[in-house]
């Protein structure tokens, strides 16, 4: 293993070092691990927390920003964030409007955050949930009760972030981000396994001429192993799959996510753009917006995810809406 890294078990505290230093505009406190906006909780706007494991950056405390996050609670390595991260980063954010939280669909985010929720209750603060739970690959893993949490996340965060700046109360913006979970369906494919810091090695054996279809974001196995071939017959059966589970009829509009898990080429992203693009036009669906690029990575991992959201109305000039946190920018 070769990483920049001085030790497995600083990893955290000294990428967060270097994340805080890079962006003065937040404030990393480096003992708790929690990410919040500088200038603290907005008066009169609701707020939004989100967390989980690390080493899906940009994924969470790269959305920390006007527009999307008031705070983000980075656990370590692909592990959950504690209670006491949450409930702090929610006392550090909330005006008193109440705070939304964005959970990812993993057993160890959804108890730590529902124990932090219900602390935060009893101090009379009021808290709503959205769990995230895209992924169409599989059900009721190891790691999950139900469907795993991966690229719809960065959707729900990011307009559900534009509902709470432009002033929504806190039931309207956990209901916008609940439709837009409810419209997202993903997939992924690896091409590669990916290296925790900690491990020292691959997560899992992949030989070369083989995929895991249906990868979740820390490795966790997909449907089944594949033979390798090309990434036309590759996208086309993920876009089937995400399809088959939430069809879109002739004429819908859709936002699109080809999101790298941190080891793939950009080009390699655009071809598969490319591909996506033709599947869907033969559907006669057409995308109105997209983003192409590493949002919800795992470490190293070589190999994308395809998250396909039906463009629902008022979803659009919430996605259009300025944001600007160190993960994604516009509008500014």
């Amino acid at each position: 293993m070769k990483k920049f890294l001085n030790t497995a078990d600083t990893y955290l505290t000294d990428a967060l070092a270097g994340f805080a230093a890079a962006h003065p505009e937040l404030s990393a406190n480096l003992e708790s691990a929690v990410v919040t906006r500088t200038r603290g909780a907005v008066p009169g706007k609701v707020g939004l927390v989100s967390g989980g494991g690390s080493g899906h950056e940009p994924l969470h405390t790269g959305f920390v920003g006007e527009g999307m996050l008031d705070a983000a609670c980075p656990g370590e390595i692909f592990t959950s964030p504690v209670p006491d991260q949450v409930t702090e980063a929610v006392r550090a954010v909330d005006s008193g409007e109440g705070t939304v939280l964005v959970v990812k669909n993993y057993t160890g985010d959804v108890m730590n955050f529902e124990m932090a929720a219900e602390l935060l209750g009893e101090e009379g603060l009021r808290v709503e949930t959205v769990l995230v739970n895209d992924d169409v690959a599989v059900e009721d893993s190891t790691f999950t009760a139900g469907r795993r949490g991966t690229g719809a996340t960065l959707l729900v965060e990011k307009i559900a972030g534009a509902s709470a700046a432009r002033g929504d109360s806190l039931s309207e913006v956990a209901e916008v981000g609940r439709r837009v979970n409810a419209a997202s369906r993903s997939f992924a494919v690896a091409l590669t396994a990916c290296t925790t810091p900690s491990a020292g090695r691959p997560g899992f054996e992949l030989p070369e001429d083989e995929i895991e279809a249906g990868v979740g974001i820390h490795g966790e196995p997909g449907r089944n192993r594949e033979k390798w071939r090309s990434a036309s017959e590759i996208v086309s059966d993920m876009v089937d799959a995400i399809l088959e589970d939430r069809p879109l009829e002739s004429g819908a509009e859709a936002m699109v996510v080809v999101n790298g898990m941190g080891g793939t080429p950009l080009s390699e992203l655009y071809l598969v753009f490319g591909e996506v693009a033709d599947l869907l036009e033969e559907r006669g669906v057409t995308i109105v917006r997209n983003l192409v690029g590493d949002y919800v990575t795992s470490l190293d991992m070589a190999g994308c995810s395809i998250t396909i959201c039906e463009a629902q109305e008022d979803f659009l000039p919430l996605w259009d809406a300025p944001v600007n946190t160190p993960g994604l920018r516009w509008g500014v």
